[in-house]
């Protein structure tokens, strides 16, 4: 009897996995187990060696369905996102996502299928890396911001009206060239709030950290 997994992955301890549920839920995801890690960084623990997520290595067999809201769950690290998802199309594992619907299937043999399947991998996980190392930088920058501010004023401005959690998915949404529209009703945030975000995620990140979010 197959099954469909949901493997689910926040790094920070004040994230949280309920709305990834939620999100494969709303697109039509009928899941049967949740595999997740809690407070794990993609960029420095492979898959394989995280907590929860080595256990799909043995928990997924052939015809089952692997569920991530995007790959980038399942990491933030070019080779390792490459070799995770070949691993387990290599098992027949059909691995999914949430956001764009994308599936990665091994079972074509066609030649030119498998090009355009491969190259979408690469992209995917090239892209993951590059977010991670954007969101490193726009972090610096945000919390090197919000202590200037607050040496200067005590006030931190008004309370953003996302969290870390909506931050997070409205930047991977742009990330793979959702709509503005699209993104602010899968974060449940004004479109407003998600050009501000885009237009300046310095900015986005200097607001949390004045807030202490």
């Amino acid at each position: 009897m197959t099954q469909t997994i949901l493997y689910a992955r926040v790094s920070t301890v004040d994230q949280n996995l309920d709305h990834q549920l939620s999100q494969a839920t709303a697109a039509g995801f009928v899941i049967d187990d949740v595999v997740s890690d809690h407070g794990v960084s993609g960029v420095s623990v492979p898959l394989a060696e995280r907590p929860n997520g080595r256990r799909l290595f043995d928990k997924l067999r052939r015809g089952d369905t692997l569920v991530v809201r995007w790959v980038d769950r399942l990491g933030r690290n070019y080779q390792d996102v490459t070799d995770t998802i070949r691993h387990f199309m290599r098992q027949g594992v059909v691995v999914k996502t949430v956001i764009n619907g994308l599936t990665f299937d091994g079972a074509t043999r066609d030649p030119m299928q498998e090009a355009v399947r491969d190259a979408l991998i690469a992209f995917m996980a090239a892209t993951a890396q590059a977010q991670a190392e954007a969101t490193k930088e726009a972090q610096k920058a945000g919390i090197a911001d919000a202590k200037a501010k607050t040496d200067r004023v005590r006030y931190p401005g008004k309370k953003p009206s996302y969290n870390r959690d909506k931050l997070d998915m409205v930047r991977d949404m742009l990330s793979t060239g959702s709509g503005t529209s699209e993104i602010a009703k899968a974060a449940k945030v004004s479109r407003q709030t998600v050009l501000r975000i885009k237009g300046d995620p310095a900015a986005a990140e200097a607001a949390l950290a004045r807030w202490g979010m």
